[in-house]
């Protein structure tokens, strides 16, 4: 597996081994030594799958301490470009963001650690997207950041996304509370 760093310190995109025949594909899209190696500590307490169309933007997500998540997000099938960004209050790199884009025909993955939101938009016509979290879903923790937000800047490859009402919605990351977001490590 080949650990490519990013812009932002522990956020790492990965590419393993795929292997490929008539029969179609083969990889490991998760083996806690390996990963463990790399710098993703697990343990992961729940899978989520999400199906989208050319377009759909999910996103910007995250959870509040003290349920703030990590993920390792795969595209299993389709394409996406995939974003984290920085929300560690005290962060030298708050509210600065990277992107990959994955796709099935890859099995690339993105780790995202927690302190960090989350959105991807869908590049190819349909995209099956399998995330692992280290921490469970709590409703009383969600939030979101506007996908759109000019003083992050994201530029997504997809001129006029479709979002949600919810994802629509979010406030700017400068309006966002400070309270409850994860503390950067001094």
């Amino acid at each position: 597996m080949k650990v490519l760093p990013t812009d932002l310190p522990g956020v790492l995109v990965l590419e393993p081994q795929a292997f490929r025949d008539s029969r179609g594909l083969f990889a490991e899209t998760w083996r806690t030594d390996r990963h463990a190696e790399a710098g993703i500590p697990g343990p992961f307490v729940q899978d989520n799958v999400s199906i989208s169309a050319r377009g759909v933007l999910r996103g910007l997500h995250y959870q509040r301490e003290p349920h703030a998540q990590g993920k390792l997000v795969t595209c299993l099938s389709g394409e996406v470009y995939d974003v984290a960004v920085d929300i560690r209050v005290g962060s030298p790199t708050f509210g600065r963001w990277t992107g990959a884009t994955l796709s099935g025909e890859t099995m690339r993955q993105i780790w995202i650690p927690p302190g960090f939101a989350h959105g991807f938009v869908v590049t190819s016509e349909n995209a099956v997207v399998s995330y692992k979290v280290t921490s469970l879903y709590a409703p009383e923790a969600e939030g979101g950041i506007a996908w759109n937000d000019p003083e992050i800047g994201i530029r997504w490859p997809v001129g006029k996304p479709i979002v949600s009402a919810k994802d629509a919605a979010y406030p700017r990351l400068k309006e966002i509370a400070r309270e409850g977001l994860q503390k950067f490590p001094r």
